[in-house]
């Protein structure tokens, strides 16, 4: 009878040692790092909360948890060209780009949009009396020299009878745009989630011009996750698998902002951090906004700024808009 006990308190012990090794690796071992199937994702931009979502999803092992070990890649050159070419599963882009790219036949498709509304604008110091559109006459404009912005600062300078001749287009590049405000220009483009959330932490005196408010074509899609039509034909699962992982990613940075930010500021500890808290606190209501779900892209989005950007002369054909999306891989 003893040495019956004894067993039976070995198993228990063994039992218990087994439940403890489980409940410490999470319930289940998972796959194996050399059974991970490899993603790069390319980033458009330097790290920013945009990308958090992503940030959040490698960090709380969201991917590893489908089987996939994601690099981000900041992209050495074009995101489209290089995401259309096979040389990485995925990227970040805007509605703007994909348009372009499928027009040229790379076969690049949109497959979720990372935020609702377009949260761009126009960016001046308030000293500049730059209150609408008509204002720009006889100020400087400070960009990349690209012909969509000429186009966008006519067309809405336009609706208000105003001249665009009078508009001194210069290229600052990839200057500061709250420096190039205030030395090479008098009004910049900006994304108001971080470089407008910059300029109130900074107590620079602003005004700010929305894009979508003065026209509701030019409220697109900015910025998207784009795959191949490649890579979905190929592998969808593994589209299923990444975007699954990502979208609980920016859940994740939708309900919990401050961690989510957290979470960026550990992975790129270069950033501004009350810059990054509050731009996340900025974000988290406008990642979904009023879609049904995270992600969710409508036709008639891409349909409206695709015939303003045919209608300006900016492409000479519209392509298939209801293949430069795709809704799904949103579950």
């Amino acid at each position: 009878m003893l040495l019956l006990q004894k067993k039976k308190c070995a198993s228990a012990v063994i039992l218990a040692l087994l439940l403890i090794g489980v409940l410490l690796t999470g319930g289940c071992a998972g796959p194996k790092p050399e059974q991970l199937e490899s993603v790069t994702m390319l980033l458009d931009w330097t790290p920013n909360t945009n990308f958090s979502g992503v940030y959040v999803a490698m960090e709380r092992g969201f991917y590893r948890e489908e089987g996939l070990e994601v690099e981000l890649v900041q992209a050495p050159g074009s995101v489209v060209q290089m995401v259309g070419a096979n040389q990485a599963a995925f990227g970040f882009s805007f509605q703007e780009e994909v348009t372009f790219a499928r027009l040229a036949d790379i076969p690049v498709v949109s497959v979720a949009a990372v935020i609702q509304h377009n949260s761009s604008g126009f960016i001046s110091l308030k000293d500049r009396g730059i209150e609408n559109p008509a204002d720009f006459e006889g100020k400087r404009y400070g960009g990349w020299g690209s012909p969509v912005e000429e186009a966008t600062i006519r067309a809405l300078m336009e609706r208000y009878g105003a001249d665009f001749s009078r508009v001194e287009m210069v290229t600052t590049g990839e200057v500061d745009q709250l420096i190039s405000i205030e030395r090479e220009a008098d009004f910049a483009w900006i994304f108001y989630g971080w470089t407008g959330i910059e300029a109130e932490l900074k107590g620079i005196d602003f005004n700010f011009i929305e894009l979508r408010l003065e026209d509701p074509a030019l409220d697109y899609y900015t910025p998207v996750i784009i795959s191949s039509e490649t890579l979905i034909d190929a592998n969808p699962d593994l589209v299923r698998r990444f975007m699954r992982a990502t979208a609980r990613g920016y859940y994740f940075a939708i309900t919990n902002p401050e961690e989510a930010a957290q979470i960026l500021l550990e992975a790129v500890p270069e950033l501004n951090p009350e810059l990054v808290m509050a731009s996340q606190a900025w974000l988290a209501d406008r990642y979904q906004a009023d879609a049904e779900s995270w992600g969710l892209q409508k036709l008639e989005t891409w349909e409206n700024y695709g015939n303003w950007l045919f209608e300006h002369g900016l492409i000479e054909a519209l392509p298939e808009m209801e293949k430069a999306f795709t809704n799904t891989f949103l579950e």
